[in-house]
Parts: C-alpha cells; structure tokens; sequence
C-alpha cells in the first residue's frame, strides 16, 4: 500500500446500536443516546481506541473504535428487543427508562430502575452490541434516525 492508498475499513464481528423510542423531543434523544453509550463504551475494554492528538500535540479523548447504529422503534419493540437481549450472554445491554428525564443523579437513575419489573419498565431507549448477526435479528424491525 503506499502513503495515497485510504487504508480499508476494519470489518468488526461486533455491532453497536442505539434504538431510541418514538416520539421523543430532540434533547431527550441527544440525552438517552449519550448516556446509552456511555454504558456500552464501559462494557469492555477493547470498545475504545487510543486518544486523539492533532498536528500541533493537542490530546484529545479517546473514542469508541466501531460505528454506532441510531435507530427507532415503538414500545413494543423496544421491549422485546430488551428482553431478548437480556436474555442472551453475548450481548451487553444499556436501558434508559422515562423515569430517568426526572431523576437527578446516578443513584437515583439506579433506584429508578430496581423499582420496576423488567417487563414494567417504560423504555424510550436500549443499546446494545454484541456478534453482528444477533444485534440484527434483535432490532429487527427498528428503523435507522431520521
């Protein structure tokens, strides 16, 4: 390869996707999908790269390695598509409920959680990643972000 030839796009076995719920303002989209790959960035070591620094040495944060799907569902589907993917060990799972737009802090988006039962809970957002054919068959349905 010489220095003009792009160099090939890795091929991960992994895929990550945000599904967000119908309906939601933009603000609470940005929000659930910030906070929905923060749980996915800290799931495994590897997800992340090395930092960023340009021409002039300026350092900048490392990021996530792989692309990130954004897509949307309604309810339904975002409720099997969570029950599917707990269920399943090759698949790390993110959940932000309604209840989380009022909650002010970390422990409380935590309590928020334990008081409802799985299949109660509100969801307006999942991410999940996990082998590439599973995350597909899981989302199935979903639609990418408009």
């Amino acid at each position: 390869m010489t220095a003009d030839t792009p160099t090939p796009a890795p091929v991960f076995d992994t895929k990550i996707v945000v599904v967000l719920g119908e309906g939601l303002a933009p603000w609470q989209e940005l929000n659930v999908t910030a906070f929905l790959l923060s749980g996915i960035a800290t799931s495994e070591p590897d997800l992340v790269g090395e930092p960023y620094v340009d021409a002039d040495g300026v350092r900048y944060l490392a990021m996530l390695r792989q692309p990130v799907l954004v897509m949307t569902a309604n309810a339904g589907l975002l409720g099997r598509a969570r029950a599917k993917a707990s269920a399943r060990d090759d698949v790390a799972l993110a959940i932000y409920t309604r209840d989380l737009f009022g909650t002010p802090h970390d422990t409380a988006n935590r309590a928020a959680v334990a008081a409802v039962a799985s299949e109660a809970l509100d969801l307006v957002g999942i991410a999940l990643r996990g082998p590439r054919n599973v995350v597909d068959r899981i989302v199935k349905g979903a639609v990418f972000h408009a």
